[in-house]
């Protein structure tokens, strides 16, 4: 049999710089699954999806262009689902489940090609529940501030708007009581780095000893 990889789950509040932070475990050997970039590739190209979403938001969220190319206002949809929790709620019930399968289809290809380390980024790792198929969890940690300044200068939205995605999240503080690992990030790109490679190396040698 296969032997299945060491599953890690790597979460934090918006702007926290989690993708960041997988980005260099990618770097270090370790394969990744994003589970919202998966979620929104759903939202464009899952029927079953897409009309739930104009069930739930209306048809008006979709649009498609001269080349029949379909696009979604997410934008519009944030601003729904972080003020109102019930329409949160059934996105989530919408999508994750869909999420979840394509993730054990990648543990599976993972087993095959003989990967070590698979990591999941998701934003609601607690919230989904998917924190309890996964061996480990790696919170990224970040002042209320910076991480304010880090996602309007993405593009994310207004100061209100990503204040209230903010307040609609857990708090930080509750992340970090369950996490398996913190990992800063207020400081330069070179010790978040070494705190990554810390971390990676507490992974290698969990599987080692297993």
């Amino acid at each position: 049999m296969d032997q299945l990889p060491l599953l890690v789950g790597v979460t934090g509040g918006i702007g926290s710089g989690k993708s960041t932070v997988c980005a260099m475990l990618a770097g270090l050997g370790c394969e990744l699954f994003e589970a919202d970039r998966v979620a929104k590739e759903f939202q464009l190209h899952d029927p079953e999806v897409i009309a739930g979403i104009e069930e739930l938001f209306g048809s008006g969220v979709y649009r498609r262009d001269g080349s029949g190319v379909l696009s979604i206002d997410r934008k519009a949809i944030a601003a729904i689902v972080f003020s109102d929790s019930k329409k949160l709620e059934a996105l989530n019930r919408l999508i994750h489940p869909k999420v979840r399968d394509a993730f054990r289809r990648e543990i599976l290809r993972c087993a095959r090609e003989g990967k070590r380390i698979l990591c999941k980024e998701a934003a609601i790792l607690f919230e989904s529940g998917m924190d309890q198929e996964l061996d480990r969890i790696i919170v990224v940690a970040a002042g209320d501030g910076v991480r304010l300044e880090r996602a309007v200068a993405r593009g994310m939205g207004s100061r209100e708007e990503i204040k209230r995605r903010m307040k609609a999240q857990w708090p930080q503080e509750q992340l970090i009581k369950r996490a398996h690992y913190v990992i800063f990030n207020d400081g330069t790109i070179d010790e978040l780095r070494s705190q990554v490679e810390q971390v990676y190396r507490s992974l290698e040698s969990l599987i080692e000893s297993a």
